[in-house]
């Protein structure tokens, strides 16, 4: 059951249920920073775990996909004359670190938990394999997977929309830094960009809207993947959005 349906929504809202059985969140590698310049606040990392926890704890089956930009950017080295795949490669290992930072913050609130990584590292994550992904989620694990698609040239963007429609999720959570949604425009650089509150796959993608990169973008429309992008400062979001309620922007087709 999801908020394609508003009708259910409603019922599983005055029910107390949650409106999602399985869900994937993508987190980038800036929302584990806190309010350092660069690196992992271990504050931040735990808050995020708590409102993880939370809803874990309402019996929803949650993965997460986390980004690796607050230690590395592969795009970033390019720029300044690297190889590119070499650069991808290494901005894989910094989504390690931070699957590992996530892992150990939900284990200390007593919350089973997985790492599947894409690249090869025996020593302290699971190989990325599907129907052992489900499985873990069944038995109610969160399931971190890092080094995203483990190829380069592809973003941590392009893994969660692919980890989503394997594993069935029912809906990918896009957690912003600062942002409400999603804007007719950059709402840092222009004061009129207007709040959309839901909009199309196809529009977005017409409109050159920056959900998300292009490629994970194409993935999601073509399996009909809602999205719901938020803004992660806020605490309560996942838990409202969880619960059936209307937050930031709905991309759907």
């Amino acid at each position: 059951m999801n908020v394609l349906g508003e009708t259910s929504v409603g019922t599983d809202s005055e029910q107390g249920q949650p409106a999602y059985r399985r869900v994937l969140l993508k987190l980038s590698g800036e929302a584990l920073m806190g309010e350092l310049e660069y690196g992992t606040d271990p504050e931040r990392v735990s808050a995020i775990a708590n409102e993880v926890a939370a809803v874990h704890d309402r019996g929803v089956e949650v993965a997460i996909v986390v980004g690796g930009g607050n230690i590395y950017r592969g795009l970033a080295a390019a720029a300044k004359g690297m190889d590119r795949a070499t650069g991808d490669y290494m901005g894989m290992l910094a989504t390690v670190l931070n699957a590992l930072a996530l892992q150990d913050a939900l284990e200390k609130m007593g919350v089973a938990t997985r790492v599947q990584s894409a690249l090869t590292i025996s020593e302290v994550a699971e190989p990325y394999i599907r129907r052992r992904a489900m499985r873990h989620l069944e038995k109610r694990r969160i399931v971190i997977f890092a080094a995203g698609t483990g190829n380069p040239f592809f973003t941590t963007d392009t893994a969660a929309a692919l980890r989503a429609a394997e594993l069935h999720a029912e809906v990918v959570l896009m957690a912003k830094n600062g942002v409400e949604g999603v804007y007719t425009a950059d709402p840092a650089t222009d004061a009129s960009a207007e709040f959309i509150p839901e909009i199309t796959h196809k529009d977005a993608l017409t409109r050159g809207l920056q959900v998300m990169d292009s490629t994970a973008f194409a993935l999601c429309m073509d399996n009909n993947l809602p999205i719901v992008v938020f803004n992660m400062a806020d605490g309560r979001n996942i838990d409202k959005i969880v619960s059936g309620e209307r937050v930031g922007t709905l991309v759907r087709t």
